[in-house]
């Protein structure tokens, strides 16, 4: 990759003066440089600094760095490079300064990147042993399409040490702006706790908070968790403990908002997940953002994986129109490890991405939008936050996800949520998502897709899924009015019929079943999938005559195969009677059994919903969109909250 030069004019590169001192010249702290934990494997070190693998930055403090002699070191990474591009496009700063305290004799150097990923040197100044102050004043005006700003440092013959460093602006922020967080939990005490302290113990975040609101929702109670009293008490009255029955993700972080709204004075809220790993500078860094966009908008912190940390699992997500699903935003880099590639050379990485929503286990809402727009819909769980977003939208107030700001979170490697109870949520609220907002008389492709899933399910043997998506398309088609009553009950229905099937039952391992009755060799041959629309439309075809045939006697007491998660595709499926197949969490099995009859009626069953959901869908969509200000409205949550009748 090409690095070029770009001529900066000397007084960019300066100390603070007395007279600056005196003058007391308002500098608002954007992102603060930090270095990884005591502790942290090389992997995860790469999230801070850009290293040689044998001369490892020391330090004795998260702000302080220590370059060995005749090292350089880069902060061209994650957490400490500056994405310039976005704050170019949604604030109102046009310049950013980078503040910094060394010692020791070396170089620091400043380089900018383009939005294809191209370096460029920008200005650089040596040190000496002194202890030296350093302010390097820099324009965001290059930045309209992509692109990062981050320093080098270099030691001479001894080492250099960055006491401290961050950007910073050359004023106080556009609006004024107060801080409340929400947290909502369910039976995860302990990871709620520590995501307590984790704000509470950061001294910069827990000056920036007004109040933290949790809601409890489960039956193992954050208050009787080891280290909720020290949490509680460093949080002092600031911390607000709210228990109620479960409502699921949309209704514990609605009632974060709706107590953000009566009891705070916060002009922005953030929701974050229980179940996560914070990097608290990340809350500072929204909230500072947040102070200077150029209208009110939602800030979404990405997603690095819980499970192998130096990995960015998501960076930002959109709606595709036209069959109304989420997918990655284009232009995304899809799992990327810091540990084997470094910002530096990774150009997609520098490119700006915009979304259509950011996920709520760390998202940043304005008052005002919350006022406007209401809160979440009633669907328990998934797409409340995707529809937020859209609506939020719809209504000027854009979305965007900050790299920077991130938590750690179990990534959808290890689950499969469009299987089991999960699926009537997906499939339910999607479709309420698709009435609400699709561009599409009929939600274009949507109908078509989930009848594709209702045949691939069917195939692949999982019978319980599809039934739940039965119930997911029969609620929906009752229309709006059922949203609210169904809240406390969707779940257990859910989990009461996820078992109704073979497929919705998990068995400890295979090793509790006979030992398979086809052969390794012959089980191979079935691994290789069609890849053409001619090879596609055959295996198709064999699936459904396979359907006309009754199973082999003995294929409901011993497997056929036992297929692990990452290898259980319709075409594999299609071609047997049974089968072990892996959990995504590895877990556990489930023993899939091929039943004709099952199949058919299921599959005749499916075609008599779409028929009707493509008859419906325009009074339907009419319908949920005049219901939206109720199904959303803070009174209607209030009356969910408070148990007096069913919201709306």
């Amino acid at each position: 990759m090409t690095t070029t030069h770009e001529t900066v004019s000397p007084e960019r590169v300066s100390e603070p003066t007395a007279a600056d001192l005196a003058e007391g010249k308002a500098v608002t702290l954007l992102q603060r440089v930090i270095l990884p934990r005591p502790g942290d494997p090389l992997k995860v070190r790469s999230l801070y600094v850009d290293e040689e693998r044998n001369k490892r930055v020391k330090s004795t403090t998260r702000s302080d760095a220590t370059v060995a002699a005749g090292s350089e070191v880069s902060f061209a990474t994650y957490f400490n490079a500056f994405p310039a591009s976005y704050w170019r496009r949604w604030t109102v700063l046009e310049r950013v300064i980078l503040r910094m305290r060394l010692s020791g004799p070396g170089r620091v150097d400043v380089y900018r990147s383009k939005a294809d990923g191209s370096i460029i040197h920008v200005t650089g100044t040596t040190t000496t042993g002194e202890d030296r102050a350093l302010e390097l004043d820099l324009d965001l005006a290059p930045f309209e399409d992509g692109g990062w700003y981050w320093f080098d440092v270099t030691a001479d013959d001894a080492p250099v040490t960055v006491h401290e460093a961050d950007w910073s602006a050359a004023r106080e922020p556009a609006q004024d702006t107060r801080l409340s967080i929400g947290i909502c939990t369910f039976n995860r005490p302990d990871d709620c706790v520590s995501a307590l302290a984790a704000l509470a113990g950061d001294p910069v975040v827990d000056g920036l908070i007004s109040r933290v609101i949790v809601a409890d929702q489960g039956t193992k109670k954050v208050r009787d968790a080891g280290g909720f009293a020290d949490a509680a008490a460093a949080l002092g009255d600031r911390l607000l403990l709210v228990e109620q029955p479960n409502l699921g993700g949309s209704g514990g972080f609605s009632r974060t908002m709706h107590e953000a709204l009566n009891s705070t004075d916060a002009t922005h809220h953030i929701l974050l997940d229980d179940d996560v790993q914070l990097e608290p500078d990340s809350i500072a860094r929204m909230f500072a953002f947040a102070g200077f966009t150029k209208k009110p908008m939602l800030v979404g912190g990405q997603m690095l994986a819980l499970q192998d940390r130096s990995v960015l699992h998501t960076m930002g997500e959109v709606v595709a129109p036209e069959k109304f699903f989420w997918r990655a935003a284009p232009n995304t880099e899809y799992a990327h490890d810091f540990a084997r590639r470094s910002l530096r050379s990774t150009p997609a990485l520098h490119r700006r991405i915009d979304v259509d929503y950011t996920g709520w286990w760390m998202c940043l809402i304005p008052r005002q939008v919350m006022q406007e727009l209401g809160f979440a819909l009633p669907v328990f769980i998934k797409w409340d936050d995707a529809e937020y977003g859209i609506r939020a939208g719809e209504h000027g107030y854009p979305t965007a996800t900050l790299p920077g700001a991130a938590v750690w979170h179990l990534s959808w490697s290890d689950k499969d949520d469009t299987a089991g109870w999960q699926a009537y949520f997906h499939t339910r609220n999607r479709l309420v998502a698709a009435a609400l907002h699709s561009q599409y008389k009929r939600g274009g492709t949507l109908l078509r897709d989930t009848f594709k899933f209702d045949l691939k399910f069917l195939i692949m043997l999982q019978y319980a899924t599809a039934a739940l998506h039965h119930r997911a398309y029969e609620d929906f088609l009752a229309g709006p009015d059922r949203l609210f009553p169904l809240l406390p009950t969707a779940l257990p229905t859910a989990l009461r019929h996820q078992g109704d099937y073979p497929d919705g039952q998990v068995i400890g391992s295979s090793s509790d079943l006979p030992l398979p009755s086809m052969s390794p060799t012959k089980a191979e041959r079935f691994m290789k999938p069609p890849t053409t629309p001619a090879t596609i439309t055959r295996t198709l075809a064999t699936a459904l005559a396979h359907n006309l045939r009754r199973p082999k006697p003995d294929a409901t007491e011993r497997p056929q195969m036992n297929i692990s998660a990452q290898d259980a595709r319709w075409f594999l499926l299609a071609r047997l009677d049974s089968a072990t197949v892996g959990t995504a969490d590895g877990r556990g099995v489930t023993f899939r059994r091929r039943e004709p009859d099952t199949f058919w009626r299921m599959l005749r069953h499916s075609i008599r919903l779409h028929a009707k959901l493509y008859r419906e869908f325009p009074r339907l969509s009419k319908q949920y969109r005049a219901h939206l200000d109720q199904l959303t409205s803070q009174e209607s949550w209030e009356r969910a909250f408070t148990g007096g009748g069913t919201g709306a």
